[in-house]
């Protein structure tokens, strides 16, 4: 059996193991959630480094990957400092090729629910696949990069703007420390309404899902969640709110819908290629699996 492996730096109340059979091979996923310490993440993935067939980076990015513009994140890096033989992946490629579908998607199953054609992502740069999908499926997008991130209350409206925004301050903020732009271990727990102006607004929420919740308001009724890694909890936490649907670009697995670090990982895993796989390989897999995003109605 193949072994894949998420070390996050999110809570490890959201740990999770399942098997799944992916083209005719088992592959065990497993995330294992280190509460926001870096180093102890560090630490594990040294202790399984050449025991596993591809690990995850879950809970951060390695990096940003803005157009065809890689800025690095550089103290995420070092808690992967002593893997030297397991492939990593922390996402990147399922953002730039599953979650490009997720409109098309929509399209094809929700179209009468998605007007006005409005978003509000929470970050363009972190995830530009699922941006360059809703820019393409002709939605009017605001980009929430710098109030999310940076707690700045300036809204982008344009992909020229998102672009702009990475080149001027990513080598910046790819030196802070990681915990300052995103939340990790207990912070991941805590919601604070804010920026409710944008959330009324759109009728798409998209992006990274630990983002929407925190600063989501009591009440999203009718509106349609667009994100991936959600738990039980999550599910039932949007439906109370009075979301009308949720759609996670990555596929529900034994009731949770996995990040795309873990799913790539278990790519890279099933593919045996014992290495990262490029964009193409990766939509290759992905049309040969048949993977699209997940529909789930919460209040029809």
């Amino acid at each position: 059996m193949k072994r894949a492996v998420s070390i996050s730096l999110g809570s490890s109340k959201r740990n999770k193991a399942v098997e799944v059979e992916l083209l005719g091979e088992r592959v065990s996923i497993e995330r294992i959630g280190t509460d926001g310490d870096m180093e102890a993440a560090a630490q594990k993935y040294k202790e399984l480094d050449g025991k596993v067939d591809a690990f995850g980076v879950g809970g951060a990015d390695l990096g940003l990957m803005v157009a065809d513009k890689w800025y690095p994140l550089y103290s995420v890096n070092k808690m992967v400092r002593f893997v030297q033989q397991t492939p990593l992946a922390d996402g990147t490629g399922l953002k730039n090729t599953l979650e490009r579908r997720v409109v098309g998607f929509m399209e094809k199953h929700i179209a009468a629910d998605l007007k006005p054609k409005r978003v509000m992502m929470t970050g363009g740069a972190d995830r530009w696949g699922m941006s360059q999908s809703f820019i393409q499926g002709g939605f009017e997008t605001v980009f929430c990069d710098l109030m999310f991130a940076l707690d700045v209350p300036i809204p982008l409206r344009s992909e020229a703007a998102v672009k702009r925004l990475a080149a001027l301050i990513m080598p910046i903020v790819g030196r802070l420390p990681f915990s300052w732009v995103y939340p990790i271990g207990e912070k991941q727990e805590k919601s604070t309404p804010k920026f409710g102006q944008w959330y009324a607004w759109a009728t798409v929420i998209a992006g990274d899902c630990h983002y929407i919740k925190r600063y989501m308001p009591a009440r999203l009724d009718g509106k349609i969640i667009c994100t991936n890694t959600t738990t039980v909890e999550d599910v039932a936490r949007f439906k109370a709110t009075g979301v009308k649907h949720l759609v996670t670009t990555t596929p529900v697995m034994d009731g949770r819908s996995f990040g795309t670090n873990m799913l790539e990982a278990a790519l890279i895993a099933v593919s045996g290629q014992k290495r990262k796989l490029s964009n193409a390989e990766l939509e290759a897999l992905i049309d040969r699996l048949g993977f699209e995003p997940t529909l789930q109605t919460l209040n029809p």
